[in-house]
């Protein structure tokens, strides 16, 4: 739905996969909400910056990609015709539980008897490494920082630069594809889950990619936008250049709660604590789920995601009706409700 709504029970900020298996949660219990994300489609991270990975931790998807994990999510909820506001850049928070208002940089106003924030990390770019001249290969695509087709990286000499899963993840993905894969960290050590450093270790003996450690990126060389090289030192000074023609550094996301840190709830390190039994911030009717909510034990996982949504689901119910008692249902028994 495309209409820009006046009022809703639950206003959702984030439309990335915990945000949009809250809204079926809330529908579920025939809570009405609305979407809200920046971004002009839903999908969040997953659909910004690798709708091709592979995702393995889906619980009964052995592996799925970021697209179609959003895409089976948005077939989950369009029986409830659930309304969005896309573009929209939710400045500013106002009222108290059972009534809010929000405001976004598009003047609209939406009123709310409660908020779910699923804003994933919050605004996100990557940590650029200091390179001279980086702007240029930015701008021709010699350098990226997300991997959105692996068919746009076909034959090609790529240096990988990072240690920890999303470099350990993309040179594995990209080795059957690219030409070339170097594998670049200051030091002989990744962070990664075991299955894939044994896979790694498996790839660099059979010639797939080549370990640069322990090595930093130290100049590009090249003109006007074209790579051919780039250069890397060690610990002692020496210089290496490797000839490639893509850069891919992973250095993680510089994160900015924006707005949000503004809305009189506590933060931390650009994180929204929360009651771990209902997810519930420091302002009353006010929820957070997924990677922007902390708590001891916090895993930063998708599934973790889903559940705390089912949890601020329920926890919402009895703000939106207060006079009638939740009795807990499986799906199976209840089925979807009508729209």
């Amino acid at each position: 739905m495309t209409d820009t709504p006046s009022e809703t029970d639950v206003a959702i900020i984030g439309a990335g996969p915990t945000g949009l298996f809250a809204a079926f949660q809330c529908a579920m219990l025939r809570l009405h909400c609305v979407l809200i994300d920046v971004l002009p489609e839903t999908g969040g991270q997953c659909a910004a910056l690798y709708p091709e990975k592979p995702i393995y931790d889906i619980p009964a998807c052995p592996a799925v990609e970021g697209a179609q994990l959003i895409a089976n999510l948005e077939r989950q909820i369009a029986p409830f015709s659930i309304p969005r506001m896309l573009r929209h850049r939710v400045e500013s928070l106002s009222g108290q539980r059972g009534d809010f208002v929000l405001g976004t940089d598009k003047g609209a106003t939406l009123r709310a008897k409660a908020v779910i924030i699923a804003a994933g990390a919050g605004a996100f770019g990557p940590n650029r490494p200091p390179l001279e001249g980086l702007e240029a290969y930015e701008d021709s695509g010699a350098v990226q920082y997300y991997v959105r087709r692996k068919a746009d990286f076909q034959g090609r000499s790529i240096v990988i630069a990072g240690g920890g899963d999303s470099a350990l993840d993309w040179a594995l993905t990209l080795k059957d594809i690219a030409a070339k894969i170097y594998l670049l960290h200051r030091r002989d050590r990744f962070r990664g889950a075991p299955e894939s450093l044994r896979q790694l270790e498996e790839a660099v003996a059979a010639g797939q990619v080549e370990k640069v450690v322990p090595y930093q990126l130290h100049a590009l060389q090249g003109e006007n936008g074209a790579l051919r090289g780039v250069d890397v030192i060690d610990m002692d000074g020496g210089i290496r250049t490797l000839e490639a023609d893509t850069l891919l550094p992973f250095f993680g996301l510089a994160t900015d709660l924006g707005p949000v840190a503004r809305w009189g709830m506590d933060t931390a390190r650009s994180t929204i604590p929360v009651t771990p039994s209902n997810c519930e911030t420091s302002l009353p009717g006010v929820f957070a789920i997924g990677d922007v909510a902390s708590y001891p034990g916090k895993l930063k996982l998708i599934l973790q995601g889903f559940s705390e949504a089912a949890m601020a689901a329920h926890a919402i119910h009895p703000i939106v009706y207060p006079e009638q008692a939740l009795h807990f249902e499986y799906s199976t028994s209840k089925g979807v409700p009508a729209a």
